[in-house]
Protein backbone atom coordinates (compact mmCIF):
# COMPACT_ATOMS: atom_id res chain seq x y z
CA UNK A 1 0.00 0.00 0.00
CA UNK A 2 1.80 2.82 -1.32
CA UNK A 3 1.51 6.44 -0.36
CA UNK A 4 0.27 9.28 -2.24
CA UNK A 5 2.78 12.07 -3.57
CA UNK A 6 2.16 14.15 -0.53
CA UNK A 7 2.90 11.60 1.96
CA UNK A 8 -1.02 11.19 2.76
CA UNK A 9 -2.85 7.42 2.54
CA UNK A 10 -4.58 5.84 -0.45
CA UNK A 11 -6.79 4.06 1.59
CA UNK A 12 -8.67 2.58 -1.21
CA UNK A 13 -8.04 -0.77 -0.27
CA UNK A 14 -8.08 -0.32 3.42
CA UNK A 15 -10.93 -1.49 5.56
CA UNK A 16 -11.17 2.02 7.06
CA UNK A 17 -12.19 3.26 4.30
CA UNK A 18 -15.62 2.13 5.11
CA UNK A 19 -15.93 3.99 7.89
CA UNK A 20 -14.17 6.96 6.83
CA UNK A 21 -14.17 8.05 3.69
CA UNK A 22 -17.07 10.01 1.63
CA UNK A 23 -19.79 12.05 2.76
CA UNK A 24 -22.01 8.92 3.78
CA UNK A 25 -19.49 8.51 6.67
CA UNK A 26 -19.67 12.42 7.73
CA UNK A 27 -21.66 10.46 10.94
CA UNK A 28 -18.66 7.86 11.55
CA UNK A 29 -16.06 10.50 11.02
CA UNK A 30 -18.18 12.76 13.62
CA UNK A 31 -17.68 9.90 16.31
CA UNK A 32 -13.75 10.20 15.42
CA UNK A 33 -13.53 14.26 16.01
CA UNK A 34 -15.80 13.57 19.28
CA UNK A 35 -12.36 11.82 20.66
CA UNK A 36 -10.26 14.55 19.54
CA UNK A 37 -9.24 13.27 15.86
CA UNK A 38 -8.67 15.34 13.11
CA UNK A 39 -9.15 15.41 9.64
CA UNK A 40 -5.42 13.79 9.19
CA UNK A 41 -5.62 11.36 11.82
CA UNK A 42 -8.66 10.02 10.36
CA UNK A 43 -7.75 10.16 6.77
CA UNK A 44 -4.66 7.74 8.21
CA UNK A 45 -4.57 3.86 8.38
CA UNK A 46 -6.78 2.51 11.78
CA UNK A 47 -4.07 0.11 13.76
CA UNK A 48 -6.17 -2.09 15.75
CA UNK A 49 -3.86 -1.95 19.41
CA UNK A 50 -5.20 -4.69 21.15
CA UNK A 51 -3.98 -5.34 25.19
CA UNK A 52 -4.83 -8.23 27.62
CA UNK A 53 -4.75 -5.93 30.34
CA UNK A 54 -5.93 -6.35 33.62
CA UNK A 55 -5.91 -6.84 37.11
CA UNK A 56 -6.63 -10.26 37.51
CA UNK A 57 -3.08 -11.37 37.59
CA UNK A 58 0.78 -9.93 36.90
CA UNK A 59 1.32 -11.72 33.89
CA UNK A 60 -1.11 -8.64 32.37
CA UNK A 61 -0.34 -5.71 34.83
CA UNK A 62 2.13 -3.76 32.70
CA UNK A 63 0.27 -4.57 29.44
CA UNK A 64 -1.62 -0.99 29.50
CA UNK A 65 2.23 0.78 29.56
CA UNK A 66 2.99 -1.32 26.48
CA UNK A 67 -0.21 -0.49 24.75
CA UNK A 68 0.44 3.17 25.01
CA UNK A 69 3.98 2.96 23.65
CA UNK A 70 3.21 1.05 20.94
CA UNK A 71 0.57 4.06 19.90
CA UNK A 72 3.60 5.92 20.28
CA UNK A 73 5.04 4.13 17.71
CA UNK A 74 2.27 4.08 15.04
CA UNK A 75 1.75 7.85 15.13
CA UNK A 76 5.25 8.50 14.35
CA UNK A 77 5.08 6.20 11.42
CA UNK A 78 2.09 8.29 10.31
CA UNK A 79 -0.68 5.95 11.80
CA UNK A 80 -4.15 6.40 13.84
CA UNK A 81 -3.70 4.06 16.79
CA UNK A 82 -7.08 3.02 18.43
CA UNK A 83 -6.65 1.10 21.84
CA UNK A 84 -8.79 -1.65 23.24
CA UNK A 85 -8.48 -4.51 25.63
CA UNK A 86 -9.83 -8.01 25.58
CA UNK A 87 -10.08 -10.93 28.30
CA UNK A 88 -7.55 -13.10 30.16
CA UNK A 89 -8.08 -15.82 32.45
CA UNK A 90 -4.88 -16.21 34.14
CA UNK A 91 -3.93 -20.22 34.82
CA UNK A 92 -2.24 -19.52 38.04
CA UNK A 93 -5.42 -18.11 39.72
CA UNK A 94 -7.72 -20.39 37.97
CA UNK A 95 -5.59 -23.01 38.46
CA UNK A 96 -6.79 -26.31 40.75
CA UNK A 97 -10.42 -25.60 41.10
CA UNK A 98 -13.17 -24.73 38.76
CA UNK A 99 -12.17 -21.78 37.14
CA UNK A 100 -9.38 -23.57 35.18
CA UNK A 101 -12.39 -24.62 32.95
CA UNK A 102 -12.44 -21.07 31.37
CA UNK A 103 -9.17 -20.99 30.67
CA UNK A 104 -8.52 -22.91 26.89
CA UNK A 105 -12.22 -21.17 26.39
CA UNK A 106 -10.69 -17.64 26.98
CA UNK A 107 -8.69 -18.30 23.70
CA UNK A 108 -11.40 -18.71 21.79
CA UNK A 109 -13.24 -15.96 23.50
CA UNK A 110 -9.64 -13.45 22.58
CA UNK A 111 -9.72 -14.23 18.93
CA UNK A 112 -13.13 -13.87 18.59
CA UNK A 113 -13.41 -10.67 20.36
CA UNK A 114 -10.25 -8.84 18.71
CA UNK A 115 -11.78 -10.25 15.36
CA UNK A 116 -15.39 -8.30 16.49
CA UNK A 117 -13.48 -5.14 17.40
CA UNK A 118 -11.61 -5.34 14.62
CA UNK A 119 -14.28 -6.20 11.76
CA UNK A 120 -17.03 -3.67 13.46
CA UNK A 121 -14.91 -0.68 13.21
CA UNK A 122 -12.39 -1.62 10.05
CA UNK A 123 -9.29 -1.22 11.63
CA UNK A 124 -6.75 -1.67 8.83
CA UNK A 125 -4.00 -3.53 11.26
CA UNK A 126 -3.14 -4.82 14.16
CA UNK A 127 -0.74 -5.26 17.08
CA UNK A 128 -1.41 -7.37 19.44
CA UNK A 129 -0.04 -7.19 23.53
CA UNK A 130 -0.12 -9.75 25.64
CA UNK A 131 0.99 -11.44 28.64
CA UNK A 132 -0.60 -15.09 30.12
CA UNK A 133 -0.76 -18.41 28.54
CA UNK A 134 -3.84 -18.27 26.37
CA UNK A 135 -3.81 -14.69 25.50
CA UNK A 136 -0.60 -15.12 23.50
CA UNK A 137 -2.03 -17.93 21.14
CA UNK A 138 -5.26 -16.16 21.19
CA UNK A 139 -3.85 -12.76 19.95
CA UNK A 140 -1.74 -14.90 16.99
CA UNK A 141 -4.94 -16.64 16.03
CA UNK A 142 -6.52 -13.32 15.26
CA UNK A 143 -3.70 -11.95 13.55
CA UNK A 144 -3.95 -15.05 10.94
CA UNK A 145 -8.16 -15.36 10.77
CA UNK A 146 -8.21 -11.46 9.48
CA UNK A 147 -4.97 -11.28 7.71
CA UNK A 148 -4.50 -7.79 8.15
CA UNK A 149 -0.81 -7.04 8.36
CA UNK A 150 0.07 -7.31 12.27
CA UNK A 151 2.59 -7.19 14.88
CA UNK A 152 3.00 -9.69 18.22
CA UNK A 153 4.31 -8.35 21.42
CA UNK A 154 5.03 -9.88 24.18
CA UNK A 155 4.56 -8.28 27.81
CA UNK A 156 7.24 -9.88 29.05
CA UNK A 157 7.98 -12.58 31.92
CA UNK A 158 8.09 -11.79 35.59
CA UNK A 159 10.86 -11.14 37.56
CA UNK A 160 12.39 -14.66 39.79
CA UNK A 161 11.58 -14.21 43.36
CA UNK A 162 14.34 -14.40 46.59
CA UNK A 163 13.76 -17.31 48.89
CA UNK A 164 15.97 -18.45 51.40
CA UNK A 165 18.93 -16.78 49.14
CA UNK A 166 17.62 -18.68 46.47
CA UNK A 167 15.75 -17.67 43.41
CA UNK A 168 12.56 -19.40 43.09
CA UNK A 169 8.87 -19.24 40.78
CA UNK A 170 5.57 -20.14 41.04
CA UNK A 171 6.42 -23.34 40.48
CA UNK A 172 8.32 -24.05 43.95
CA UNK A 173 4.79 -22.25 45.59
CA UNK A 174 2.70 -25.13 43.99
CA UNK A 175 5.41 -27.35 45.02
CA UNK A 176 6.03 -26.31 48.70
CA UNK A 177 1.85 -27.30 49.02
CA UNK A 178 3.03 -30.92 48.03
CA UNK A 179 5.46 -30.55 50.81
CA UNK A 180 3.67 -29.54 53.43
CA UNK A 181 1.21 -31.87 52.90
CA UNK A 182 3.66 -34.48 53.41
CA UNK A 183 5.11 -32.48 56.40
CA UNK A 184 8.44 -31.58 54.67
CA UNK A 185 7.57 -27.55 54.70
CA UNK A 186 6.30 -26.18 57.42
CA UNK A 187 3.36 -23.78 57.23
CA UNK A 188 5.47 -20.73 57.79
CA UNK A 189 7.99 -21.41 55.50
CA UNK A 190 4.96 -21.91 52.86
CA UNK A 191 3.58 -18.62 53.93
CA UNK A 192 6.91 -17.02 53.56
CA UNK A 193 7.59 -18.59 49.88
CA UNK A 194 4.54 -17.44 48.92
CA UNK A 195 5.24 -13.87 50.00
CA UNK A 196 8.55 -14.08 47.77
CA UNK A 197 8.21 -16.13 44.91
CA UNK A 198 6.65 -13.43 42.61
CA UNK A 199 8.00 -10.02 42.92
CA UNK A 200 6.38 -7.62 40.45
CA UNK A 201 4.98 -7.37 36.81
CA UNK A 202 5.27 -10.11 34.30
CA UNK A 203 4.20 -13.82 33.04
CA UNK A 204 5.40 -16.90 34.97
CA UNK A 205 9.40 -16.61 34.57
CA UNK A 206 10.00 -20.41 33.76
CA UNK A 207 9.93 -22.12 30.63
CA UNK A 208 5.90 -22.73 30.65
CA UNK A 209 3.67 -21.98 28.34
CA UNK A 210 3.83 -18.20 28.22
CA UNK A 211 7.40 -17.84 27.42
CA UNK A 212 6.90 -21.33 24.87
CA UNK A 213 4.41 -19.25 22.90
CA UNK A 214 6.39 -16.19 23.10
CA UNK A 215 9.16 -17.61 22.05
CA UNK A 216 7.02 -18.99 19.41
CA UNK A 217 5.60 -15.34 18.18
CA UNK A 218 10.10 -14.61 17.01
CA UNK A 219 10.15 -18.10 15.78
CA UNK A 220 7.30 -17.98 13.31
CA UNK A 221 8.08 -14.21 12.57
CA UNK A 222 5.07 -12.23 13.90
CA UNK A 223 7.39 -10.31 16.99
CA UNK A 224 10.03 -8.27 16.34
CA UNK A 225 13.54 -9.92 17.22
CA UNK A 226 14.54 -10.33 20.74
CA UNK A 227 11.27 -8.60 21.65
CA UNK A 228 10.66 -11.06 24.42
CA UNK A 229 14.07 -10.73 25.97
CA UNK A 230 13.57 -8.26 28.67
CA UNK A 231 11.11 -8.69 31.80
CA UNK A 232 8.13 -6.73 32.27
CA UNK A 233 9.07 -4.67 34.95
CA UNK A 234 12.03 -3.05 32.26
CA UNK A 235 10.96 -0.30 31.05
CA UNK A 236 12.86 -0.74 27.78
CA UNK A 237 10.51 -2.71 27.28
CA UNK A 238 8.64 0.23 25.65
CA UNK A 239 11.37 1.11 22.82
CA UNK A 240 10.20 -2.81 21.26
CA UNK A 241 6.64 -2.01 21.56
CA UNK A 242 7.44 1.68 19.91
CA UNK A 243 9.10 0.06 16.94
CA UNK A 244 6.49 -2.98 16.97
CA UNK A 245 4.07 0.08 16.10
CA UNK A 246 6.54 1.27 13.45
CA UNK A 247 6.57 -1.76 12.28
CA UNK A 248 3.21 -2.84 11.77
CA UNK A 249 2.72 0.68 9.16
CA UNK A 250 5.92 -0.79 7.60
CA UNK A 251 4.30 -3.52 6.59
CA UNK A 252 0.81 -2.23 5.55
CA UNK A 253 2.73 0.12 2.77
CA UNK A 254 4.35 -3.30 1.92
CA UNK A 255 1.28 -5.81 2.07
CA UNK A 256 2.71 -8.02 3.68
CA UNK A 257 0.20 -10.15 6.01
CA UNK A 258 0.54 -12.90 8.47
CA UNK A 259 -0.45 -15.34 6.54
CA UNK A 260 2.21 -14.65 3.88
CA UNK A 261 4.78 -15.03 7.24
CA UNK A 262 2.97 -17.75 8.88
CA UNK A 263 3.53 -20.56 6.20
CA UNK A 264 4.25 -24.01 6.54
CA UNK A 265 7.63 -23.86 6.86
CA UNK A 266 7.32 -21.35 9.72
CA UNK A 267 5.32 -23.07 11.77
CA UNK A 268 8.28 -25.85 11.76
CA UNK A 269 10.31 -23.63 12.89
CA UNK A 270 8.07 -22.91 15.58
CA UNK A 271 8.08 -26.59 16.60
CA UNK A 272 11.67 -26.76 16.53
CA UNK A 273 11.89 -23.79 19.12
CA UNK A 274 9.41 -25.54 21.44
CA UNK A 275 11.19 -28.48 21.39
CA UNK A 276 14.34 -26.69 21.68
CA UNK A 277 13.87 -24.99 24.73
CA UNK A 278 11.88 -27.88 26.72
CA UNK A 279 8.77 -25.45 25.98
CA UNK A 280 4.96 -26.56 26.90
CA UNK A 281 3.09 -29.56 26.27
CA UNK A 282 0.68 -26.61 25.38
CA UNK A 283 2.42 -25.63 22.14
CA UNK A 284 1.30 -29.16 20.40
CA UNK A 285 -2.36 -27.78 21.53
CA UNK A 286 -1.59 -23.85 20.22
CA UNK A 287 0.42 -24.65 16.80
CA UNK A 288 -2.36 -27.00 15.42
CA UNK A 289 -5.18 -24.06 16.55
CA UNK A 290 -2.95 -21.17 14.64
CA UNK A 291 -2.74 -23.60 11.46
CA UNK A 292 -6.29 -23.86 11.03
CA UNK A 293 -6.51 -20.35 11.05
CA UNK A 294 -4.59 -20.00 7.52
CA UNK A 295 -5.23 -23.47 6.02
CA UNK A 296 -2.04 -25.51 7.13
CA UNK A 297 -2.87 -28.69 7.99
CA UNK A 298 -0.34 -29.05 11.03
CA UNK A 299 -1.17 -31.60 13.78
CA UNK A 300 -0.15 -33.16 17.12
CA UNK A 301 1.82 -35.53 15.06
CA UNK A 302 3.36 -33.07 12.98
CA UNK A 303 4.55 -30.80 15.79
CA UNK A 304 5.88 -34.25 17.49
CA UNK A 305 8.05 -35.26 14.81
CA UNK A 306 9.53 -32.65 14.35
CA UNK A 307 10.48 -32.10 17.94
CA UNK A 308 11.46 -35.28 17.74
CA UNK A 309 13.65 -34.85 15.25
CA UNK A 310 15.06 -31.11 17.37
CA UNK A 311 18.18 -31.19 19.98
CA UNK A 312 17.02 -30.37 23.27
CA UNK A 313 19.16 -26.74 24.00
CA UNK A 314 17.83 -24.41 26.60
CA UNK A 315 18.65 -25.03 30.23
CA UNK A 316 15.37 -23.47 31.22
CA UNK A 317 13.09 -24.60 34.33
CA UNK A 318 11.24 -26.42 34.92
CA UNK A 319 13.57 -29.35 33.59
CA UNK A 320 16.08 -27.02 33.75
CA UNK A 321 18.36 -24.23 35.80
CA UNK A 322 17.22 -21.11 34.46
CA UNK A 323 14.34 -18.34 33.74
CA UNK A 324 13.30 -16.47 31.17
CA UNK A 325 15.02 -13.23 32.41
CA UNK A 326 18.17 -15.32 32.06
CA UNK A 327 17.80 -16.74 28.35
CA UNK A 328 17.07 -13.21 27.69
CA UNK A 329 20.79 -11.69 29.41
CA UNK A 330 22.11 -14.64 27.11
CA UNK A 331 20.83 -13.47 23.71
CA UNK A 332 16.92 -14.54 23.83
CA UNK A 333 15.58 -16.22 21.09
CA UNK A 334 17.96 -14.81 18.13
CA UNK A 335 20.62 -16.39 19.99
CA UNK A 336 18.90 -19.67 19.98
CA UNK A 337 17.05 -19.20 16.57
CA UNK A 338 21.17 -18.81 15.34
CA UNK A 339 22.18 -21.80 16.73
CA UNK A 340 19.52 -23.81 15.13
CA UNK A 341 20.28 -22.59 11.58
CA UNK A 342 24.17 -22.84 11.61
CA UNK A 343 23.01 -26.69 12.67
CA UNK A 344 20.59 -27.19 9.90
CA UNK A 345 17.19 -27.23 11.74
CA UNK A 346 15.41 -24.04 10.53
CA UNK A 347 14.01 -23.10 7.63
CA UNK A 348 15.93 -19.13 7.23
CA UNK A 349 14.01 -18.28 4.11
CA UNK A 350 10.76 -17.20 6.27
CA UNK A 351 9.83 -14.14 5.79
CA UNK A 352 8.97 -12.04 9.44
CA UNK A 353 7.42 -8.82 10.14
CA UNK A 354 10.89 -7.05 10.00
CA UNK A 355 10.23 -6.85 6.23
CA UNK A 356 12.95 -9.39 6.49
CA UNK A 357 13.95 -13.72 6.37
CA UNK A 358 14.75 -15.64 9.19
CA UNK A 359 18.03 -15.68 8.04
CA UNK A 360 18.51 -12.02 7.09
CA UNK A 361 17.95 -10.92 11.10
CA UNK A 362 20.13 -13.32 12.02
CA UNK A 363 23.64 -11.80 10.31
CA UNK A 364 24.48 -10.07 13.18
CA UNK A 365 24.24 -12.46 15.29
CA UNK A 366 26.94 -13.28 17.39
CA UNK A 367 27.20 -16.61 19.43
CA UNK A 368 28.12 -16.13 22.90
CA UNK A 369 31.03 -18.57 24.40
CA UNK A 370 30.50 -16.25 27.89
CA UNK A 371 26.48 -17.74 28.51
CA UNK A 372 25.58 -21.29 29.59
CA UNK A 373 21.52 -20.95 28.93
CA UNK A 374 21.50 -22.14 25.32
CA UNK A 375 23.67 -24.78 24.25
CA UNK A 376 25.12 -25.00 20.85
CA UNK A 377 23.40 -27.80 18.86
CA UNK A 378 26.95 -29.46 19.20
CA UNK A 379 26.40 -29.92 22.70
CA UNK A 380 22.59 -30.88 23.82
CA UNK A 381 21.12 -31.04 26.62
CA UNK A 382 19.80 -34.20 25.29
CA UNK A 383 19.34 -34.77 20.90
CA UNK A 384 16.05 -35.05 21.30
CA UNK A 385 13.29 -32.51 21.80
CA UNK A 386 11.94 -31.70 25.41
CA UNK A 387 8.50 -32.80 24.46
CA UNK A 388 7.54 -35.65 23.18
CA UNK A 389 4.42 -37.48 21.21
CA UNK A 390 3.06 -40.91 22.16
CA UNK A 391 0.82 -42.99 20.46
CA UNK A 392 -1.04 -46.27 21.31
CA UNK A 393 -4.22 -48.07 22.25
CA UNK A 394 -4.60 -45.72 24.99
CA UNK A 395 -4.41 -42.56 22.43
CA UNK A 396 -5.37 -43.72 19.09
CA UNK A 397 -4.92 -40.41 18.51
CA UNK A 398 -2.06 -38.74 20.61
CA UNK A 399 -1.16 -37.59 23.30
CA UNK A 400 2.36 -35.57 24.83
CA UNK A 401 4.39 -35.26 27.56
CA UNK A 402 7.09 -33.09 28.44
CA UNK A 403 10.56 -34.98 28.92
CA UNK A 404 12.89 -31.89 29.39
CA UNK A 405 14.99 -32.84 32.60
CA UNK A 406 13.81 -36.24 33.14
CA UNK A 407 16.65 -38.71 32.03
CA UNK A 408 15.56 -41.57 34.85
CA UNK A 409 11.56 -42.03 34.38
CA UNK A 410 10.82 -42.27 31.18
CA UNK A 411 9.39 -45.83 30.62
CA UNK A 412 7.13 -46.77 33.68
CA UNK A 413 4.37 -49.72 33.37
CA UNK A 414 1.94 -50.26 36.33
CA UNK A 415 -1.50 -51.02 37.91
CA UNK A 416 -4.53 -47.92 36.62
CA UNK A 417 -5.50 -45.54 39.56
CA UNK A 418 -8.59 -43.86 38.02
CA UNK A 419 -10.33 -40.96 38.52
CA UNK A 420 -13.00 -39.14 37.50
CA UNK A 421 -12.22 -35.16 37.47
CA UNK A 422 -8.84 -33.68 38.71
CA UNK A 423 -10.36 -33.04 42.02
CA UNK A 424 -10.78 -36.76 43.14
CA UNK A 425 -6.96 -37.20 42.04
CA UNK A 426 -5.96 -34.18 44.24
CA UNK A 427 -7.82 -34.86 47.45
CA UNK A 428 -5.75 -38.48 46.86
CA UNK A 429 -2.77 -37.83 46.23
CA UNK A 430 -3.05 -34.73 48.99
CA UNK A 431 -4.09 -37.64 51.76
CA UNK A 432 -0.95 -40.02 50.35
CA UNK A 433 -3.54 -41.95 49.11
CA UNK A 434 -2.00 -43.86 46.17
CA UNK A 435 0.92 -46.46 45.81
CA UNK A 436 4.38 -45.95 44.02
CA UNK A 437 4.07 -47.84 40.70
CA UNK A 438 0.59 -46.33 39.85
CA UNK A 439 -0.22 -44.87 37.25
CA UNK A 440 -3.00 -41.60 38.26
CA UNK A 441 -5.67 -41.65 35.25
CA UNK A 442 -7.40 -38.79 35.53
CA UNK A 443 -10.45 -39.12 32.70
CA UNK A 444 -13.46 -36.77 31.92
CA UNK A 445 -11.01 -33.54 31.80
CA UNK A 446 -11.34 -32.72 28.16
CA UNK A 447 -11.94 -30.67 26.22
CA UNK A 448 -15.23 -32.08 25.85
CA UNK A 449 -15.84 -33.60 29.02
CA UNK A 450 -14.83 -31.29 31.42
CA UNK A 451 -15.50 -28.70 29.52
CA UNK A 452 -12.61 -26.73 29.09
CA UNK A 453 -9.55 -29.16 28.98
CA UNK A 454 -8.14 -27.91 32.73
CA UNK A 455 -5.14 -27.79 33.50
CA UNK A 456 -3.43 -30.26 36.18
CA UNK A 457 -0.51 -28.35 38.10
CA UNK A 458 -1.85 -28.31 41.29
CA UNK A 459 -2.17 -32.19 41.35
CA UNK A 460 1.47 -32.94 39.67
CA UNK A 461 2.94 -30.29 41.94
CA UNK A 462 1.72 -31.93 45.02
CA UNK A 463 3.15 -35.27 43.75
CA UNK A 464 6.58 -33.53 43.04
CA UNK A 465 6.60 -31.98 46.52
CA UNK A 466 5.73 -35.03 47.96
CA UNK A 467 8.97 -36.55 46.32
CA UNK A 468 7.37 -39.36 44.40
CA UNK A 469 7.33 -37.43 41.10
CA UNK A 470 10.06 -40.73 39.47
CA UNK A 471 7.34 -43.14 41.43
CA UNK A 472 4.22 -42.51 39.32
CA UNK A 473 2.65 -41.50 35.98
CA UNK A 474 -0.30 -40.10 35.59
CA UNK A 475 -2.26 -39.74 32.27
CA UNK A 476 -4.81 -37.42 31.55
CA UNK A 477 -7.25 -36.11 28.86
CA UNK A 478 -7.20 -32.77 30.00
CA UNK A 479 -3.44 -30.73 29.95
CA UNK A 480 -0.50 -29.70 31.85
CA UNK A 481 0.64 -26.47 32.82
CA UNK A 482 4.01 -25.79 31.14
CA UNK A 483 5.41 -25.81 34.83
CA UNK A 484 4.45 -29.27 35.18
CA UNK A 485 7.28 -31.71 35.46
CA UNK A 486 7.47 -35.57 35.73
CA UNK A 487 6.41 -38.35 33.99
CA UNK A 488 2.40 -36.89 32.99
CA UNK A 489 1.30 -37.40 29.73
CA UNK A 490 -1.55 -35.13 28.49
CA UNK A 491 -4.18 -34.19 25.57
CA UNK A 492 -4.69 -38.19 25.17
CA UNK A 493 -7.02 -38.84 22.70
CA UNK A 494 -9.82 -39.67 22.15
CA UNK A 495 -11.16 -38.22 25.08
CA UNK A 496 -13.38 -39.65 27.94
CA UNK A 497 -16.31 -38.01 26.66
CA UNK A 498 -15.83 -39.12 23.15
CA UNK A 499 -15.70 -42.98 24.35
CA UNK A 500 -11.89 -42.40 23.88
CA UNK A 501 -10.04 -45.41 25.41
CA UNK A 502 -9.14 -43.56 28.70
CA UNK A 503 -13.09 -43.43 29.07
CA UNK A 504 -12.95 -47.57 29.47
CA UNK A 505 -9.91 -47.60 31.67
CA UNK A 506 -10.58 -49.75 35.18
CA UNK A 507 -8.81 -49.37 38.48
CA UNK A 508 -5.73 -52.14 38.03
CA UNK A 509 -5.56 -52.51 34.00
CA UNK A 510 -2.20 -52.33 33.57
CA UNK A 511 -0.76 -49.12 31.39
CA UNK A 512 2.71 -49.39 29.64
CA UNK A 513 4.52 -45.76 28.93
CA UNK A 514 7.35 -45.28 26.99
CA UNK A 515 8.50 -41.93 25.66
CA UNK A 516 11.50 -42.73 24.22
CA UNK A 517 9.38 -45.03 21.61
CA UNK A 518 6.82 -42.82 21.63
CA UNK A 519 4.24 -45.32 23.07
CA UNK A 520 1.19 -45.34 25.38
CA UNK A 521 -0.74 -48.75 25.56
CA UNK A 522 -3.36 -50.43 27.54
CA UNK A 523 -2.43 -53.94 28.59
CA UNK A 524 -6.21 -55.42 27.83
CA UNK A 525 -7.61 -57.23 25.51
CA UNK A 526 -10.12 -56.12 22.90
CA UNK A 527 -12.73 -58.40 23.39
CA UNK A 528 -13.03 -56.91 27.20
CA UNK A 529 -13.05 -53.52 25.75
CA UNK A 530 -15.51 -54.00 23.62
CA UNK A 531 -18.09 -55.80 26.58
CA UNK A 532 -17.29 -52.10 28.13
CA UNK A 533 -17.74 -50.19 24.95
CA UNK A 534 -21.33 -51.68 25.04
CA UNK A 535 -21.74 -50.48 28.57
CA UNK A 536 -20.20 -46.68 28.47
CA UNK A 537 -22.71 -43.66 28.58
CA UNK A 538 -21.13 -39.94 28.27
CA UNK A 539 -20.61 -38.21 31.36
CA UNK A 540 -23.13 -35.62 32.01
CA UNK A 541 -21.18 -32.48 32.85
CA UNK A 542 -22.13 -29.77 35.59
CA UNK A 543 -22.71 -27.25 32.74
CA UNK A 544 -25.67 -27.24 30.92
CA UNK A 545 -25.95 -23.39 29.34
CA UNK A 546 -23.53 -20.12 28.94
CA UNK A 547 -19.64 -20.44 27.59
CA UNK A 548 -18.71 -23.22 28.74
CA UNK A 549 -21.37 -25.21 27.37
CA UNK A 550 -21.30 -23.35 24.15
CA UNK A 551 -17.74 -24.37 24.16
CA UNK A 552 -18.70 -28.23 24.76
CA UNK A 553 -20.70 -28.03 21.41
CA UNK A 554 -18.25 -27.13 18.84
CA UNK A 555 -15.24 -27.71 20.57
CA UNK A 556 -12.68 -30.14 18.08
CA UNK A 557 -10.12 -33.27 19.22
CA UNK A 558 -7.15 -31.58 21.22
CA UNK A 559 -4.83 -33.31 18.47
CA UNK A 560 -6.06 -30.71 15.83
CA UNK A 561 -5.96 -27.78 18.16
CA UNK A 562 -9.00 -28.00 20.59
CA UNK A 563 -10.65 -25.16 17.64
CA UNK A 564 -14.59 -24.36 17.56
CA UNK A 565 -15.27 -23.19 14.27
CA UNK A 566 -14.30 -24.36 11.07
CA UNK A 567 -11.43 -21.86 9.86
CA UNK A 568 -9.77 -21.64 7.01
CA UNK A 569 -11.41 -24.31 5.57
CA UNK A 570 -15.09 -22.63 5.37
CA UNK A 571 -13.70 -19.17 4.75
CA UNK A 572 -15.31 -17.42 1.92
CA UNK A 573 -13.93 -13.68 2.44
CA UNK A 574 -11.07 -12.39 3.75
CA UNK A 575 -11.43 -9.56 6.32
CA UNK A 576 -8.32 -7.64 5.44
CA UNK A 577 -9.54 -7.42 1.45
CA UNK A 578 -13.34 -6.25 2.47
Amino acid sequence: MARKPDGSWDKSGLPSRHVTEGPSRAPHRSYYYAMGLGSREIAQPFVGVASCWNEAAPCNTALMRQAHAVSVGVKRAGGTPREFCTITVTDGIAMGHEGMRSSLVSREVIADSVELTMRGHSYDALVGVAGCDKSLPGMMMAMLRLNVPSVFLYGGSILPGLYKEREVTVQDVFEGVGQHSAGKMSLEDLCELEQHACPGDGACGGQYTANTMACVSEAIGLALPLSSALPAPYLDRDRYAEASGEAVMKLIERNIRPRDICTRKAFENAARVVAATGGSTNGGLHLPAMAHECGIDFTLRDVCEIMKATPYLADLMPGGRFVAKHMGEAGGVPMLLKTLLEGGFLHGDCMTVTGQTIAETLKGVKWRDDQVVIRPVSEPLSPTGGVVGLWGSLAPDGAIVKVAGNTSHRKHRGPARVFDGEQACFDAVEAGDYQDGDVLVIRYEGAKGGPGMREMLSTTAAISGQGRGEKVALITDGRFSGATRGLCIGHVGPEAQEGGPIGLVRDGDIIAIDADAGTLDLEVDEAELERRRAEWKPKVTAYGSGALWKFAQTVGPAHLGAVTHPGFAGERHVYADI
